[in-house]
């Protein structure tokens, strides 16, 4: 009898089957307007911090070009003169922030920082991002790297190694229309224009 009523009864996702919408809400509370302590939001550089002014400000889409407005970006990222800055609380320049794509306008993800510098060894300068979402059992890493820096880029070893027609899934480029210091950078969850991810 037991069993019988185990069958007529609906079935439904629960969070040990799926994986989230719980990432933003958790990890950047202030940002959905919780009363609860944050580490990291999405300001990553303070008005005194040398470099380049630079806003990042893009969409997390799904396979159909939809925004996924439930995501979670996490962004890491060297000063200005190339240094891992290891200042994760510094007030200047912290160079790790995250933000949530559920408050913005259209889904959007917006990060206020500066352009970092080439690390040691490195060609072309970039951006290290990190998504969260419903339906990940591992979160996602790419890179945004700045599609102004033509040569360098020619000669940098982990871009060269994508495939060239994957390429441009990795280049943030300037939108003037957000801002003078504005730089669009969307990433395809899935699709013909699927982001390039790294395993990591």
């Amino acid at each position: 009898m037991k069993q019988e009523n185990a069958e007529k009864r609906p079935f439904i996702q629960t969070p040990s089957q799926t994986v989230g919408p719980y990432f933003a809400y958790g990890l950047s509370p202030a940002q959905y307007g919780f009363d609860l302590p944050e580490l990291f939001g999405p300001t990553l550089a303070g008005p005194d911090c040398p470099g380049e002014p630079l806003l990042l400000i893009g969409q997390v889409l799904d396979g159909h070009g939809q925004p996924i407005t439930d995501a979670l970006v996490e962004l890491s990222q060297r000063d200005a003169q190339g240094q891992d800055s290891g200042r994760a609380l510094d007030p200047v320049f912290r160079g790790f922030g995250r933000c949530g794509t559920g408050t913005l306008t259209d889904g959007l993800y917006a990060f206020h920082t500066i352009r970092p510098g080439k690390a040691p060894g490195q060609v072309a300068s970039c951006l290290h991002l990190t998504v969260f979402m419903r339906g990940l059992l591992t979160h996602c890493f790419t890179r945004a790297y700045f599609a102004d820096e033509e040569a360098a880029l020619e000669g940098d070893p982990v871009f060269q190694a994508v495939p060239g027609h994957r390429r441009s899934t990795l280049l943030a480029r300037r939108a003037p229309d957000m801002g003078a210091h504005a730089w669009r950078f969307d990433i395809h969850m899935q699709g013909p224009r699927e982001t390039v991810f790294f395993d990591l």
